[in-house]
């Protein structure tokens, strides 16, 4: 079987193909195919057309996007959604051309309304506005879903998205102004242990209260969603509603993941919550319910996750962490 995982460098995209390859060395008949975007623009339709009937996967993962944090949203908004929507649109429609009848999209939590019940119910989608700073990342998401089902209808097709919740672990983003909030508090506190530091701030009240996956689960996750058999499948989804919310289904509060942080990073000193900076939502949370009854759950537990994440930060090399 021919499997072309698109964003194999990336965080999620490297823990896909790592599981991947444990199951070709188990002896699965698996051929990994993947491509840097050196030798393959997934903007470039015509670069996408061209190695898709030149491979002719069997099947397609599509793990690439442009990604960012709230300042990346706010300052590239037209490049967020212009390059999403060319890589979806190429990977997607390119792939049925070249007669690729499986595929597995992965999208993002922002697709559901900024007031969203909680926990996030896969048919929260398109019921209400979305949140402004990443309103063009959200919309690029959401198109290719949609892309997916409509693809399905009309030529019969497999595609399907899950849509995971905040994820971390190795492979992640700890720039220091890019970063999301796990690995920007592992690298706060990383460095305030190696300055002996005496106490460490974080923005806002501690209050707001956060979903984390490990990245190793969301690989696992989306593998069995792709390997479920039709019949179970469409059992708990619908041609029009058919993505699948990926979660632990359980939350913390960002004073919780801070103390967490520093118990694994050897901090002792003082936690200082500024409550003068924004705290964002009050809560965002995925409703896992959909994929619990298809049979699946999350395995590893956050702090068991956060120290493995940050055995990963400390093997690596202080540059390639800042190219980040």
């Amino acid at each position: 079987m021919k499997i072309y995982v698109a964003g194999h460098r990336g965080m999620v995209g490297g823990a896909i193909c790592r599981r991947l390859e444990a199951r070709r060395a188990a002896g699965e008949d698996i051929e990994l195919i993947t491509r840097t975007s050196a030798d393959l623009d997934l903007t470039d339709q015509a670069q996408v057309a061209g190695f898709m009937q030149a491979e002719r996967p069997d099947r397609v993962i599509l793990a690439a996007a442009r990604v960012g944090g709230i300042v990346a949203n706010n300052s590239y908004p037209a490049q967020f959604i212009y390059e999403n929507l060319m890589i979806e649109c190429n990977v997607i429609h390119q792939a049925r051309a070249a007669g690729v009848t499986k595929l597995l999209q992965l999208g993002s939590s922002c697709i559901y309304p900024k007031l969203a019940d909680q926990p996030m119910a896969e048919d929260a989608l398109l019921t209400g506005t979305l949140e402004p700073t990443n309103e063009p990342y959200a919309i690029a998401k959401i198109a290719g879903i949609k892309l997916c089902e409509s693809y399905n209808r009309q030529y019969g097709t497999d595609y399907r998205s899950v849509m995971p919740t905040n994820l971390y672990g190795p492979g992640d983003n700890f720039h220091p102004e890019n970063s999301h909030v796990l690995p920007a508090l592992i690298l706060r506190f990383h460095k305030a242990v190696a300055e002996g530091a005496d106490e460490v701030v974080i923005w806002g009240s501690g209050t707001p209260m956060r979903e984390f996956l490990h990245v190793d689960d969301m690989a696992a996750a989306s593998l069995f969603v792709m390997d479920l058999d039709d019949a179970t499948y469409q059992r708990e989804t619908q041609p029009m509603l058919s993505h699948i919310n990926v979660g632990s289904g359980t939350d913390v509060t960002i004073r919780e993941l801070a103390e967490t942080v520093a118990r694994v990073t050897g901090f002792t000193g003082k936690l200082v919550f500024d409550s003068s900076k924004p705290d964002g939502a009050p809560r965002k949370l995925m409703d896992v319910s959909r994929l619990d009854r298809l049979g699946w759950r999350a395995s590893i537990p956050l702090e068991q996750g956060i120290s493995d994440t940050y055995d990963w930060f400390l093997s690596r090399p202080a540059d390639e962490l800042r190219a980040k």
